[in-house]
């Protein structure tokens, strides 16, 4: 195969995470994929300020890190994540001024800037519970796959709060739909399994023992492709939110024509022709 001047070009601001060390979860690298796993299984995995933030600067980490193909997003045992600790910031964010109560809500809404901006496929591994910001972890991913047992509930109407947390009210009506969406976020209910898939919250179900493998494969599955055109598709899915068609199109077309000029697209191109299954490389 001959990829002519377009294998000299420089890749400029590459980074690398297959040595990344987490403080507040647990992290590992393989083969392209990174797996986070929130790991307080006793609390049923609630996240903290700190773990917010780690994971705040580890998906910003991730635009730039060349060696991270796919990202798989679990909880330790039989939950996902239970939101956040009552005792660690429920409690102490009743103590804080405005000034302090906003630093904190744009902090975590950073998290979901952070998640929608990094050009990798996020999936999510949903098992048992999966509340409050534990469930807007789930709805910032790209992918969902969850249990028949999961239960899926946006809470904070629960704690006297409005639904409007982290995003929810402009991504969750984009998976679910309005209605639904509003019912969820007013209530706070839970959204079961089966309930969720059949909404299309989530992708499919998985038997509790099969999830985190399923997550996992899929992820491998989708490191080995076109990883380049991978992270275009997943701009141009939010770009487009805030565009109207003609606008979306002309977008469209400009993304194409970039992925065009990429050596995945010739090594697609030369192993169609020499019958082979193409192998890309993500430039």
């Amino acid at each position: 195969m001959n990829d002519g001047n377009k294998s000299a070009r420089p890749a400029f601001g590459g980074g690398v995470l297959a040595d990344y060390s987490a403080q507040h979860f647990k992290y590992r690298f393989k083969d392209g994929v990174a797996c986070i796993t929130l790991d307080r299984p006793d609390r049923k995995n609630p996240l903290t300020f700190a773990s917010y933030a780690e994971l705040r600067d580890l998906f910003r980490a991730m635009a730039l890190a060349t060696d991270v193909k796919a990202v798989v997003l679990t909880g330790a045992g039989d939950n996902f994540c239970s939101g956040g600790d009552v005792h660690e910031i429920i409690g102490p964010l009743t103590a804080l001024d405005m000034p302090g109560l906003l630093a904190f809500t744009r902090m975590t809404g950073d998290l979901v800037k952070a998640m929608r901006a990094c050009p990798q496929p996020i999936i999510a591994a949903i098992d048992g519970i999966c509340a409050g910001a534990g469930a807007i972890l789930a709805m910032a991913s790209d992918v969902r796959l969850g249990t028949a047992r999961s239960k899926t509930a946006f809470l904070f109407t629960r704690v006297g709060l409005a639904g409007c947390d982290m995003g929810a009210c402009a991504i969750l009506p984009r998976i679910i739909g309005q209605g639904r969406a509003a019912e969820l976020l007013f209530t706070g209910r839970s959204m079961a399994g089966d309930e969720a898939e059949r909404w299309g919250f989530l992708n499919r179900l998985c038997a509790p023992e099969a999830l985190l493998a399923g997550a996992m494969e899929l992820a491998a599955e989708l490191a080995s492709g076109p990883t380049f055109a991978h992270g275009m598709t997943k701009k141009m899915l939010h770009q487009e939110w805030n565009m109207g068609l003609d606008e979306a199109i002309e977008a469209e077309a400009q993304a194409q024509a970039i992925c065009m000029a990429t050596n995945d697209f010739d090594r697609a191109y030369q192993a169609f022709v020499a019958k082979q299954k193409p192998v890309f490389k993500g430039d």
